[in-house]
């Protein structure tokens, strides 16, 4: 959680309500069975992208490192 708050990521996210994204449990809850969701959300956070969760669109987030991008994804995937 303190990365997700040192990259601003609360800006546009909550845990359990939507404010300009998605809450990030309804992430981890609408991808929870899917196998290969730690990949396509890597690929959604570093390239952004709309249409998933509304018209709004996810800007793209180059400057992760990859350690700190899949550490995020993994994090917002473990939730319940």
């Amino acid at each position: 959680m303190a990365l997700a708050k040192k990259k601003n990521c609360f800006a546009c996210h909550a845990l359990d309500k939507k404010v300009v994204g998605p809450a990030w449990r309804a992430v981890a809850e609408k991808y929870r069975s899917d196998a290969g969701a730690q990949a396509a959300l890597e690929a959604k956070v570093r390239k952004g992208g709309k249409g998933n969760w509304g018209g709004i669109a996810m800007p793209p987030q180059p400057a992760l490192s990859r350690e700190e991008l899949t550490g995020l994804v993994a994090f917002v995937l473990q939730l319940k």
